[in-house]
């Protein structure tokens, strides 16, 4: 080896051992310090970032159309307060509109271009507002990283043969189309590769941390998930039916938090509000249980004797006995020992 190399070399060496950091940079998306200010939205990617907030909000008014949107200014307000803490705390190049669908179901979904759904069932499933947040910075990650548009180039790259672009001309419908909640959405924006599940658990783990979240909350939550799944099989089926948490997922997370984010001596889990919330929502679907019933159709009346609910007096104006007063009881003898 000549000198000017053997310099060289000799340099580099002494670089890397007083400077790390410099030389060999760790891969800014595991570094949760650089939120904010690094490219997590890949390289190729055929629509422009206006083009993906127009699609998206294409999408969500045909969203809004399909859905009940929950009006309740107490429930919205405080989802959408969540939710832009995330945002705050995330990559996301773009607003986020955010909003709650009257539905049972547990799920949420976020639409190219910063267009995220809230499905109320998610709040009612939820424990704390640190797993409700954990879930909602799955899917801001998405959306920071243009998760939606790349997969439909990846289609587009597939399927040379329909260019130009799919954009606004329902080209988008090929991607096949998820129904949930009686929701139709193109699949291609919802359903994601397994690599991009994947990104999308560790952003969203980095978002919810930096927003002062207790990350593990994000993993107990889908391991509630899980374990109700085994115990009533078919209800993964159901619930995040475009994002499967897998044993591999979770073990990945799991070790994401213990490699990537340093411990915090105080986290936030939950708080008066997200009860408040929950429980409004609680009443509101108990409420429309109540509403739903047909008041109008055929009703049985028993007959005096016949069972443990109330009865109508007889024609003398007295009220029969009911099943209840005529049930034989026990008595202990006097002279009965234990």
């Amino acid at each position: 080896m000549n000198r000017p190399l053997s310099a060289c070399f000799s340099l580099l060496v002494i670089l890397a051992l007083t400077a790390p950091n410099t030389l060999f940079a760790t891969d800014p998306k595991k570094d949760p310090e650089q939120i904010g200010s690094r490219d997590v939205s890949g390289k190729v990617n055929f629509y422009s970032l206006e083009k993906e907030i127009a699609l998206g909000k294409a999408l969500a008014q045909d969203v809004e159309r399909q859905a009940k949107i929950i009006s309740d200014p107490v429930i919205a307000e405080y989802v959408n307060r969540v939710g832009q803490n995330l945002v705050r705390n995330s990559d996301a190049k773009v607003p986020f509109t955010i909003k709650v669908i009257d539905s049972e179901e547990v799920n949420a979904f976020a639409l190219p271009g910063g267009f995220f759904f809230v499905n109320s069932g998610l709040i009612l499933k939820a424990d704390n507002e640190a797993e409700l947040a954990g879930v909602m910075a799955h899917e801001i990650a998405h959306v920071a990283a243009r998760h939606g548009t790349r997969q439909a180039t990846r289609g587009e790259i597939a399927n040379l043969a329909t260019i130009p672009l799919i954009f606004m001309g329902g080209g988008w419908t090929t991607y096949g189309i998820y129904q949930a909640a009686s929701v139709l959405v193109p699949i291609g924006f919802l359903k994601f590769s397994r690599g991009f599940e994947s990104e999308a658990d560790m952003l969203g783990l980095e978002y919810m941390y930096k927003a002062g979240y207790d990350p593990t909350a994000f993993v107990d939550f889908f391991e509630k998930i899980e374990t109700l799944e085994k115990r009533k099989p078919g209800t993964m089926a159901k619930v995040f039916s475009t994002h499967p948490m897998t044993d591999d997922r979770i073990r990945s997370a799991q070790k994401n938090i213990q490699n990537y984010l340093v411990s915090k001596p105080e986290y936030v889990v939950t708080t008066s509000e997200f009860n408040d919330v929950k429980n409004r929502l609680a009443a509101m679907h108990n409420r429309r249980k109540i509403d739903d019933k047909d008041v109008n159709k055929p009703q049985l009346r028993r007959t005096p004797g016949s069972g443990t609910g109330p009865v109508d007096a007889d024609e003398n104006g007295k009220t029969p006995k009911s099943d209840e007063d005529e049930r034989p009881t026990l008595k202990r003898r006097p002279d009965s020992s234990n």
